[in-house]
């Protein structure tokens, strides 16, 4: 569906521009009609081209604190507040904001536009010019709620197709994923051995090899459980994060026996403490850096993994060499795959940035977390 609306949902500039520029132009002439057969004694008589000319600057001056409210709802408390769930404050937001709005349209009204219209009153209409103030405070709520008004009927309508816009863009990527999970389950089940038979064998290399190489033995089981959980835990929506932590640290073991001590690496890993995360976001990570960076080098390999929690932040900071006349980016669709887990799983909820540089490879990730299955 998002394909066949581009105008609505397409995300490249042109597109961006019409939209909001047709959105604004609808808004403008609903307002200026309306302002302009508003039943105010100083409009009943008059033509409607004076109407046209009289409520023209308040129509555009008011543009300011309708356009104020829709954005900072559409661009700060949707996708910073109630996608990711955090309602109260999305709330709390909203509210405050229509109290800036209607400030500052009640501001806009009792000068601005006071002025423009006393200003033109001698042309356009000498009851303008002669017209008498109300009291203050009435004249600042009558401002302050006709301002109110607008804002939120405008507001409202632009949070309510940003909204629908969020839905059907996380339904379609909910719906991408599905079919590259499938297609992925697929291909795995062409090339698989039966996991029984797999994990038999592996168990009984692991006891042949006890004995005469305490070494392989370990490599073995270890690859035996990172096996187990890449076939049977990653089904699952959530893991303990100590699961995930444990994959990373024996994938990177498996990985370093073969470089013996020609491999630089530094790892740290934090306690669980009984947060949980989805299956292989991190462990991608770490393949990447020995796959396009230590088995690179030609000289001495390294690797720095730092993993990291604050409350219920995750942090990884991971660096690794690279030959200095490697030029691609962040190679691997695991990557990607990565990337469009992690926008589904953890809108607003996560940071990732990759650095390439010279001859190094930096990838910081924030995660925040749940904890105890939640």
């Amino acid at each position: 569906m998002m394909q066949q609306l581009p105008f609505l949902f397409a995300r490249e500039g042109g597109w961006r521009l019409a939209r909001h520029l047709s959105f604004w132009s609808a808004w403008f002439i609903f307002q200026l009609l309306l302002y302009s057969f508003s039943p105010s004694p100083v409009l009943q008589h008059q033509a409607f081209l004076n109407r046209i000319l009289i409520t023209l600057p308040e129509t555009l001056i008011f543009l300011i604190p309708s356009m104020f409210l829709a954005y900072t709802l559409m661009y700060w408390v949707i996708p910073r507040q109630v996608i990711p769930g955090d309602y109260l404050w999305a709330v709390l937001s909203s509210i405050l904001l229509m109290v800036l709005t209607s400030a500052l349209s009640a501001a806009l009204s009792m000068s601005l536009v006071d002025y423009l219209r006393h200003r033109n009153g001698a042309r356009l209409s000498p009851r303008i010019a002669t017209e008498r103030h109300p009291v203050f405070y009435i004249q600042l709520g009558t401002a302050m709620l006709a301002g109110l008004r607008g804002s939120i009927t405008v507001g409202g309508v632009a949070a309510a197709v940003k909204l629908m816009k969020c839905f059907y863009q996380k339904q379609e990527a909910a719906l991408r994923l599905e079919k590259e999970k499938a297609n992925a389950e697929l291909q795995m089940l062409k090339a698989q051995l039966h996991p029984h038979f797999l994990f038999n064998t592996l168990n009984n290399i692991y006891a042949f090899t006890q004995e005469v190489s305490p070494k392989a033995s370990a490599m073995v089981m270890g690859l035996a459980e990172l096996l187990r959980y890449i076939l049977y835990d990653c089904n699952k929506p959530l893991v303990p994060l100590d699961q995930e932590l444990k994959m990373i640290r024996d994938y990177i073991q498996l990985e370093s026996a073969r470089y013996g001590e020609g491999l630089d690496i530094s790892l740290q890993l934090p306690d669980g403490g009984g947060y949980r995360i989805a299956p292989l976001i991190l462990l991608p990570f770490a393949e990447n850096a020995f796959k396009h960076g230590a088995s690179q080098l030609i000289e001495r390999p390294w690797i720095s993994v730092d993993i990291s929690m604050n409350v219920d932040w995750l942090t990884m900071k991971l660096i690794n060499g690279k030959p200095g006349q490697l030029k691609t980016g962040m190679p691997g669709i695991g990557i990607e795959n990565v990337r469009k887990r992690l926008e589904l799983l953890y809108p607003g909820m996560h940071a990732l940035k990759i650095s390439n540089m010279e001859e190094m490879y930096i990838v910081d990730l924030e995660i925040k977390l749940s904890d105890h299955g939640e």
